[in-house]
């Protein structure tokens, strides 16, 4: 059993990631690589739950407020980004932690992503022009039919995923799931660990909702009208992400303070469920039942990944 160079904590939303890989990273000289794909975005901290700097035990965190929020972050960026900071890390003796939800992203970190074909200009003014009209979750159902795989991991109103998606299936004539299996991950040559966590349903519903309240405590509200008064349009990528644009649309009337509060919970609990799904596809996953917080789930990863470690010494 050989050593592993990149431990990989993932896993659904709230499920305390973060947490634990922190704790793992005091105990390994490691430093964390974010996973999530709005924390790369500057000024979006509230609703992402960054963890801040006063509460990351002296360990260094990469790729976190990386991007401006009017730019288009992608996969393959992610991927190229993510295996520098890993090859870095290494060069410098440590142990790398990739840390996240974003299942995308680990995929496209440790399997590949194809380049794909140019954007069409034309081809994406027709479908833009039908997002306006019969709004964009038209673009999904017309993705169904053509890439239901990458229709269910793209959420229903992500506009430019659904819009790159059909994109590449109208230029190519196949789905972009398919393209996939023909790529390379820019660490193939590294051993990665990964431990995935779960939870049960229960524990998922009640530490959503406590983690809404808390971000509505911390000044969410505010947090978005800062970025609003610095500029921001409410077209930025990450105003379409999950809280943000239930919390927008709040802000603009179309629902009290309560009732968002809950439509950010549900949302978050159906967001679980899908990431739980995408992961339990993904290969060499070793899972660990509790929130990573729990005393008995840390523990039995702690011996696991002593042992990995040890194990080449």
């Amino acid at each position: 059993m050989s050593r592993p160079d990149v431990i990989a904590i993932l896993g659904p939303t709230a499920v305390g990631k973060s947490a634990l890989a922190i704790a793992l990273a005091q105990r390994h000289h490691g430093e964390i690589v974010n996973c999530d794909s709005t924390a790369v975005y500057r000024g979006f901290d509230i609703g992402t739950d960054k963890v801040a700097v006063a509460e990351q035990g002296g360990v260094p965190h990469h790729l976190i407020d990386i991007a401006d929020p009017t730019d288009e972050y992608t996969a393959a960026q992610y991927a190229r980004d993510a295996a520098g900071a890993i090859r870095a890390i290494r060069a410098r003796g440590g142990l790398p932690f990739v840390v996240g939800g974003t299942g995308f992203y680990f995929r496209a970190l440790t399997r590949g992503l194809f380049p794909g074909p140019g954007k069409d200009a034309v081809l994406r003014a027709r479908l833009e022009a039908i997002a306006a009209r019969r709004d964009v979750t038209c673009l999904h159902r017309m993705l169904t039919r053509k890439d239901p795989a990458s229709a269910r991991r793209i959420h229903p109103r992500d506009r430019k995923r659904l819009v790159r998606a059909l994109e590449v299936f109208w230029l190519t004539g196949r789905p972009l799931t398919e393209h996939f299996v023909e790529t390379t991950s820019p660490i193939a040559d590294l051993s990665v660990l990964a431990i995935a966590l779960k939870q049960s349903a229960e524990q998922t519903s009640e530490r959503v909702t406590r983690r809404v309240d808390q971000q509505f405590a911390r000044g969410l509200l505010d947090e978005i009208r800062g970025l609003l008064g610095r500029g921001v349009p409410e077209t930025a990528r990450p105003f379409g992400g999950l809280v943000y644009r239930q919390a927008l649309e709040h802000l603009h009337g179309v629902r009290d303070e309560a009732a968002t509060r809950a439509l950010i919970a549900q949302e978050n609990r159906r967001y679980a469920r899908r990431q739980l799904i995408w992961f339990r596809k993904e290969p060499n996953l070793q899972w660990f039942d509790g929130p990573g917080e729990a005393p008995a789930t840390a523990a039995a990863i702690a011996r696991l990944l002593d042992e990995r470690l040890e194990a080449s010494q």
